[in-house]
């Protein structure tokens, strides 16, 4: 088989707020949050092998290839469907590592959703969801393709209907294991659950960021950006960190904001999506 999809974007996704309301005998903490897709992403190109070879084709610092979250997916498919054909994986990585931002996630559903087409595996979208649930919590979410309230560990998804807006993320300039933050026993795993109905037309002060409180311990650096774009809005952690963001219902608002922020921080806007770009490749 020969086929190519080049560009293939792999979304950011924001965390509007993320509660911990409980803790699963296996050790997985149960959540609930609201997802929001953003249109920064990393894009990554696909070419098939009729060998089964899977290969990426470039370096990406700080991870080897074999543990790659694109290489294990396509891996993943590959002997879940008994495909015999291979594919040249090339990732433009644009979306920080450790930045919460649901980058390497993101990078693992455009893999399965793209090879899932190029090598006519035929799954569906649930089933590439449970599929991508093994390589991490976020993956489904990225694979259900729309505006998500999460629950469970981040796999249980309704389609929700956000605000049209522009967002200012800021990198403080750290990355934040996930590990780090979960593992802490000043981490609170006992907020009340809502209901999802109740989203986003309850007053914004209940919304939160659980593991917020955490990370600006542990990296003072994320306290700093939060307090700083504060003045400017309701600023929040997203994830597990690093990157903070808020929101601007009209896009100069936003380019005002991202001209006044100190040059030792790395910033953008982005403008909410309803909908992953490559939603149409899967069918339902």
């Amino acid at each position: 088989m020969s086929g190519t999809l080049l560009h293939c974007p792999a979304p950011a996704k924001l965390n509007l707020f993320l509660h911990v309301t409980g803790r699963r005998a296996d050790g997985y903490h149960l959540l609930q949050s609201a997802f929001q897709l953003i249109d920064r992403c990393d894009n990554l190109d696909f070419v098939s092998r009729d060998d089964g070879v899977i290969r990426r084709t470039n370096q990406i610092a700080g991870v080897p290839e074999d543990s790659d979250l694109i290489v294990r997916a396509a891996r993943l498919l590959q002997s879940h469907t008994g495909s015999q054909y291979g594919a040249d994986l090339t990732l433009h990585k644009i979306l920080p590592m450790g930045g919460g931002l649901g980058g390497g996630s993101s990078d693992a559903a455009t893999t399965l959703m793209a090879l899932n087409h190029l090598w006519q595996c035929g799954l569906s979208r649930q089933e590439l969801m449970e599929l991508g649930l093994r390589l991490g919590a976020d993956v489904p979410f990225f694979l259900f393709g729309r505006n998500a309230f999460a629950e469970g560990v981040g796999e249980i998804l309704q389609e929700i209907e956000t605000p049209d807006c522009w967002y200012v993320v800021i990198e403080p300039g750290v990355q934040i294991p996930t590990p780090a933050i979960f593992s802490s026993k000043d981490l609170t795993r006992d907020t009340k659950p809502v209901k999802m109905s109740v989203f986003p037309s309850a007053a914004t002060n209940n919304w939160k960021n659980d593991l917020q409180t955490v990370a600006v311990t542990l990296f003072p650096q994320v306290d700093e950006v939060i307090n700083w774009l504060k003045n400017f809005g309701d600023a929040r952690m997203t994830g597990s960190g690093s990157c903070v963001f808020c929101a601007f219902f009209d896009e100069n608002s936003a380019n005002e904001v991202l001209k006044q922020v100190p040059d030792r921080w790395a910033s953008w806007k982005a403008q909410a999506m309803k909908q992953h770009p490559m939603y149409h490749l899967v069918q339902t």
